[in-house]
This record gives structure tokens, C-alpha cells and sequence, in this order.
């Protein structure tokens, strides 16, 4: 590589075709590098984006997108990429991404930003890193029995029990309603601020038929569990869920994710990607009893202002009357106050 001819900037709109298509045959490119994951974001909440871009000789040797957050609550900062699993830079060479952490180092210290969060796949060398994610990704089989079967017992008994229960799942984006008013309840319990609908309608409207809500419904009708999944090359992503904590006995968090198994199986989809939970948690202790085994993320950070890492886990000592309180508040009020501290948990 010519590095006399190397270019790095930040990307515009006429740049969209060349960032996707690098992303797309990048081996590590991933559905939150994509130009409308950005574009959903920005959208949704109008925080600031740096998508930086290095080219060599015009062609595309490196990208590295970038949001930026600024919380008097959570703090100024840089996360590549905001609101997602991974992020970091896509690059043909350490030499290319290494210029890339120093341009995004240069914009942080400008935009006065304690830090930069990199949401990487593999660990890059010389960074602070935090292990606390991994992700949880399964072939799927050509044949929906045989997926049904790879399923362990336990949980294929709770698949079992939903079904016999008469739970129903219904597919298609004119479910929204019902999927935002599950998404809140479920995140109220939780003591979750929940995102703005405008939030998750940003995404089904940039991607259109790669993102999908699904809603699940007792035998009466009422909605009680749901998600929205993307689909990326051949990967099912279910991303965001909710499930109604009083309708736990009808086991509706193992059906729909075996409606979605099912479903992604008939439309020849390789991969379900059950995408990202911290160790020792529910969600963690869920996935591996479905059969999934793991793999290590690295989340990794160039410490600016910032003389230690951060910590926004929900998880952190200091969270938890917070997290208490918030699900004593009256489930309306959490729909207004929630956006507006969700849109900076990134």
C-alpha cells in the first residue's frame, strides 16, 4: 500500500455505495458498520456522526464509523458504533486501521470527548479492554426439524409448553404498536429507560425489509412478548425483545425465538445470531441453555480525558437504587422521562 496516497476523511453521502459495499465484503463487517445504521441513529436522535473513511489511490481501504454522545448524566464520548454490539474499524491492514484510532483520537480530542469506545470483534493491540460481552451465534440447519431437535431438552420443553398453551406469533411491521407498548412494560420491569418509538421506527423505516417486529399473543390475543431482528447476509438477528414478566409460566421468550429459529430456516438463512449478553446475567444464562456457546467481545478504549474506563453497565453498585426506583414509577411516566435518557445509552 502506497501510504503517500493514502487518504483518510471523514465520508459524505455520495460515499454510501463504496462504505456498504467495503462493509459488506469485509470479513468482519458487520449489520452495525452498515451507512443505515448511522443513518438510523442520527434520525432517531440527531447526534453528531464522524464516519471516517480511508482510501488508497480512490479506492476504499478503510472505514471507521463514529457517533458521538454528549449526557451532562453519562458523559461526552465517542462509540464506534452507538447503540450497537460491534463496531471498531474495518480496515486491509493494522497500518490502515491504526490511522483511523488516530484521526478519531484527533476528533475526540477536539470535540473535547473523555474517550473512545471501540465495540470491536477481536481485540486490537495497545488498548484498554473490558471482557464483558460475548456473543452467542448457531448454524442454522436446512431443516426445521432438525433445528428443532438441536434444541436442548429443557428448553425444547419450554418451546413445547408455549406452543400448548396456545401462544401465537405474528410477523410484519404493522405490529408496532403492539411491539412498543410489550418494549415498555418489558423495559419498565426491568428498570430499563425505554427508547423512543420514533427510535425503533427509524429502523424499520432505513431498512426496510432487513428489519422485522415480530409480537407474540396468548390464546385470549393479548400481546405478550416481542422483537425486532434484522437480517444481515445470512444471519437472523433478533436485537431488540421484550416479554411481559406476568406471562412467564406461558414460556413466550423460548417460543417466539424458536418462531423467529423457524421462520429464518424457511426463508434460507444460515446463521442465528442471538447477538450479545454480559456474563453472569439472565440473558447470558438463556442463550447458553439453548445450546450456544459464547465468544468473547472486546470492548476497547482510548482513554483521552477519561483516567479510567468507563462504566455505564446497568450492572454497576452505583445503578441500582436508580434501577429500583424506576420501576416504582407509574408505567406512563417512564414512557415520557425514558427517551430522554435512553437516547445517550449507547
Amino acid at each position: 500500500m502506497n501510504q503517500s496516497r493514502m487518504n483518510i476523511r471523514l465520508a459524505v453521502e455520495a460515499d454510501k455505495t463504496a462504505w456498504d459495499a467495503y462493509v459488506l465484503a469485509h470479513p468482519d463487517g458487520s449489520l452495525f458498520h452498515l451507512d443505515n445504521w448511522r443513518q438510523s441513529v442520527e434520525q432517531a436522535f440527531g447526534h453528531p456522526s464522524h464516519a471516517l473513511l480511508a482510501e488508497d489511490g480512490g479506492r476504499v481501504v478503510g472505514v471507521l464509523p463514529l457517533g458521538e454522545i454528549d449526557s451532562r448524566i453519562f458523559g461526552h464520548f465517542l462509540v464506534s458504533a452507538p447503540f450497537a454490539e460491534l463496531g471498531g474499524p474495518l480496515a486491509d491492514s493494522p497500518e490502515v486501521a491504526g490511522q483511523l484510532l488516530e484521526l478519531a483520537a484527533e476528533i475526540g480530542m477536539e470535540r473535547d470527548c473523555a474517550y473512545v469506545e471501540l465495540k470491536n470483534k477481536s481485540a486490537l493491540d495497545g488498548l484498554p479492554t473490558k471482557n464483558l460481552y460475548f456473543n452467542f451465534s448457531k448454524e442454522i440447519f436446512p431443516e426445521v426439524e432438525a433445528n428443532f431437535n438441536a434444541i436442548p431438552r429443557k428448553s425444547r420443553a419450554a418451546v413445547r409448553k408455549g406452543i400448548n398453551e396456545g401462544l401465537t406469533a405474528s410477523f410484519g411491521n404493522d405490529l408496532f404498536d403492539d411491539f412498543y407498548e410489550v418494549m415498555a412494560r418489558s423495559y419498565h420491569q426491568l428498570g430499563t429507560p425505554i427508547f423512543s418509538r420514533r427510535f425503533f421506527r427509524a429502523f424499520l423505516d432505513v431498512f426496510g425489509d432487513d428489519a422485522e417486529v415480530m409480537v407474540v399473543r396468548n390464546k385470549g390475543g393479548h400481546p405478550v412478548g416481542c422483537v425486532m431482528s434484522f437480517y444481515h447476509k445470512d444471519r437472523v438477528m433478533p436485537y431488540y425483545a421484550g416479554s411481559l414478566w406476568e406471562y412467564r409460566q406461558l414460556c413466550p421468550n423460548d417460543f417466539k425465538y424458536w418462531e423467529l429459529m423457524k421462520r429464518g430456516c424457511e426463508r434460507g438463512y444460515k446463521v442465528f445470531d442471538y447477538g450479545r449478553s454480559k456474563v453472569d446475567t439472565g440473558s447470558f444464562s438463556f442463550k447458553k441453555h439453548w445450546g450456544f456457546e459464547p465468544t468473547p467481545l472486546a470492548y476497547q478504549y482510548q482513554l483521552l480525558k477519561a483516567a479510567e474506563l468507563p462504566n455505564l453497565s446497568p450492572a454497576n453498585p452505583k445503578y441500582q437504587k436508580k434501577i429500583e426506583l424506576w420501576r416504582k414509577m407509574p408505567l406512563a411516566l417512564t414512557k415520557i422521562i425514558g427517551p430522554t435518557l435512553a437516547k445517550y445509552l449507547a
